[in-house]
């Protein structure tokens, strides 16, 4: 019927492909360009007090202070997969990490020793 209409339609189509593949390419780079968001810190960043203090223990696990047991130990196991000494991370951290733990759940540590 249209002897000149079939390459019309094609040349359009691929003239629209052509400035759909442009406008994709300068979004990409924009995407790429753009500044990284700042990431929110996790876990607690700051020094440890001689005696660890519930406020204490609630910050290096992240959560509150009057989080339910439940919340505590999902909490401390969240931290310590993070920072497991198997896994490269300190034994120190560990330790201050089992520690919050204990205070967070009201258990405390005889002072008598074993050795």
């Amino acid at each position: 019927m249209f002897p000149l209409a079939t390459p019309f339609l094609a040349g359009l189509a691929i003239a629209a492909a052509a400035l759909a593949g442009k406008y994709g390419i300068q979004a990409w780079q924009t995407l790429k360009t753009r500044p990284p968001k700042p990431r929110v810190r996790r876990f607690y960043d700051g020094g440890f007090q001689p005696t660890m203090t519930k406020r204490e223990a609630a910050l290096i696990l992240g959560i509150r202070e009057n989080a339910t047991p439940d919340k505590v130990k999902e909490a401390h196991r969240r931290v310590m997969v993070a920072n497991h000494p198997d896994a490269g991370g300190s034994h120190y951290l560990a330790s201050k990490i089992n520690e919050a733990k204990d205070v967070m759940l009201g258990k405390t540590k005889g002072s008598g020793s074993a050795f």
